[in-house]
């Protein structure tokens, strides 16, 4: 099962005092379990947003910790800045990583308010998924009126805190506590230093809109409804908040966004909504830039939606990827984009200790050392992924062939399966030595006795389960990889013919080889009958499709 993950992205009301950010960031770190993955002060904005990732017990100590930190540290009634805000730590949402529902997200976000309010005296509201009362979900709702409006607001009886004191603290102000979707903290770069332009865009795309006007749309009087209530124009962009803003620092004005929810508004749909609303103002969007961290996922989709666009082949690699969706969005137009930095999934990873980090050299050379693993098992697997991308390769050769452009997106499909397979071999890579690794472990522990369950003998086999099912998905993987190689070898360039011939011979090779491993662990088992008859099956049909691609091959070569 996954381990439980929560994400914490506090918001503190202070952008320049570096001793005070690090102070702040100093508590986050001194909990065991947690990763601080980024600080990302603004002076503009006199804002601090803080993101880190662990456990959710170790999450929310680290949280109450930074809470604590930033009375410490912040004296609101100094405070001045262009964001939003309410309090020293002004936001603080939970926001479920994996292994974690929303639900367990919300209960942990009450046991953290509930803790911010008992041990750093902080008033708290709640809100989003983890709100009291419906008029509470909305963070512009709880956050109306701001720090100054925040002695008015405690005295109203339906806006009492739902933890910590109800009297105003002219210190440390107030904080949301919630927990939500992955929200992007998001600003587009205009060539203008006009804030009124810079929010007539914020207006046009945000989901709020505008406030609806008769004649004049910027003096015209508002129109209200029957209720008297004033009647807005809707933006055209869904889950998305915006405002307009000059930033000092670089000398231009800029399109803020909350992307609150990007399965609805991804990142390139609302940086392509912008440029086409900035262009019919007679504006030029120049870049963006991201405020902390930023899913794959949503890397990915920008990359892929951009080579679209292009007409493309997909099946290209995610570093490709992902440097298509930072040149199209401009997101090195302030400052360099480093993907290890500034993407969630990649700061979590440990980069430099599996095989498949290694040189090909070093990874040669680990093979042939004295250790027993990597072995063979790990070597089929490579050897399967190096003939998936030999039929990628060809398949996005194909796309981007000169005559064949009405046929890149049929290619590309093909690519992406091929990418696909030679991704799920690499992490087969590791996976092969991790389970051997695994029956070694199992067999250093003691054996029990005196009891009618063997400890040591049922981690044994569970190990050796583990040890054959790691080869089974290679061979299963290098078959499907047969499929892309197979149709590349018939439908691709004669000139690359070759190139399918050989992706075919490795991909059988990972094949043959991954069975051997099964074969040796299953004489371990009782009953190895199940996984023996799945190997052969797939062996079975591998012979048979190499033989067809290598027919093939020998009819074009």
């Amino acid at each position: 099962m996954t381990e439980p993950l929560l994400e914490c992205v506090p918001n503190f009301s202070e952008g320049g005092d570096m001793a005070a950010i690090d102070g702040i960031a100093a508590a986050v770190a001194s909990v065991a379990g947690v990763t601080l993955l980024d600080v990302d002060p603004g002076r503009a904005t006199n804002r601090t947003v803080v993101t880190f990732v662990g456990p959710p017990q170790a999450v929310i100590e680290a949280a109450v910790r930074a809470g604590k930190a930033s009375v410490d540290f912040i004296d609101m009634a100094r405070h001045q800045g262009e964001h939003p805000r309410f309090g020293a730590m002004d936001v603080c949402p939970l926001v479920p990583v994996s292994g974690i529902t929303m639900a367990e997200a919300a209960d942990h976000a009450r046991e953290l308010g509930r803790r911010l309010g008992d041990e750093a005296g902080l008033t708290v509201y709640l809100y989003e998924h983890a709100a009291s009362a419906p008029h509470r979900r909305n963070l512009a709702a709880v956050r109306a009126g701001e720090y100054e409006g925040l002695p008015t607001k405690l005295r109203d009886p339906a806006w009492q805190p739902d933890f910590g004191p109800a009297t105003f603290n002219s210190r440390s102000g107030a904080t949301a506590v919630g927990a939500r979707d992955f929200l992007i903290a998001y600003n587009i770069n205009l060539n203008t230093t006009s804030v009124r332009r810079a929010n007539a865009i914020a207006f046009d795309v945000r989901e709020k809109g505008r406030l609806k006007r008769s004649g004049d749309p910027l003096t015209g009087e508002v129109v209200r409804g029957p209720d008297g209530e004033p009647e807005w124009v809707p933006g055209t962009l869904k889950t998305v908040k915006a405002i307009g803003w000059y930033i000092e620092e670089y000398g231009i004005a800029q399109i803020s966004m909350n992307l609150t929810d990007i399965s609805v508004t991804s990142i390139h749909a609302a940086f392509d909504e912008v440029v086409e609303k900035a262009a019919a103002r007679g504006i030029r969007v120049t870049g963006s830039e991201l405020v902390g961290l930023i899913p794959l996922r949503a890397m990915l989709d920008a990359g892929r939606h951009y080579l679209t666009k292009q007409r493309r082949s997909h099946g290209v690699s995610d570093a490709e990827l992902i440097k298509i969706a930072v040149k199209s969005l401009g997101l090195d137009d302030l400052e360099p984009f480093d993907p290890g930095e500034r993407i969630i999934e990649y700061r979590l990873m440990e980069h430099g200790h599996r095989l498949v980090d290694r040189t090909v050299t070093g990874f040669v050379h680990e093979v042939a050392s004295e250790s027993v693993a990597p072995g063979g098992g790990s070597a089929a697997a490579l050897a399967g992924a190096l003939g998936a991308a030999l039929g990628t390769m060809v398949a996005n050769l194909s796309a981007h062939r000169r005559g064949w452009d009405d046929r890149w997106a049929e290619f590309s499909e093909w690519a992406v399966r091929g990418k696909q397979c030679h991704d799920e071999l690499l992490r087969l890579v590791d996976a092969d030595t991790e389970a051997f690794q695994a029956i070694v472990e199992a067999h250093r522990l003691p054996t029990d006795t005196g009891t009618d369950r063997n400890v040591k003998a049922d981690a044994v086999e569970a190990a050796t389960r583990r040890a054959i099912e790691v080869p089974l998905r290679v061979m299963a993987a290098g078959l499907e990889a047969m499929e892309v190689v197979d149709e590349m070898a018939r439908r691709g360039p004669e000139s690359s013919v070759s190139d399918a011939g050989v992706g075919a011979v490795l991909c059988r090779a990972a094949v043959r080889g991954a069975a051997l491993n099964v074969r040796i662990n299953a004489a371990q088992l009782d009953d190895p009958g199940e996984a023996l008859d799945r190997a052969a099956d797939l062996e079975a049909r591998a012979r048979e499709r190499e033989e067809a691609i290598l027919e093939a091959v020998a009819e074009r070569l």
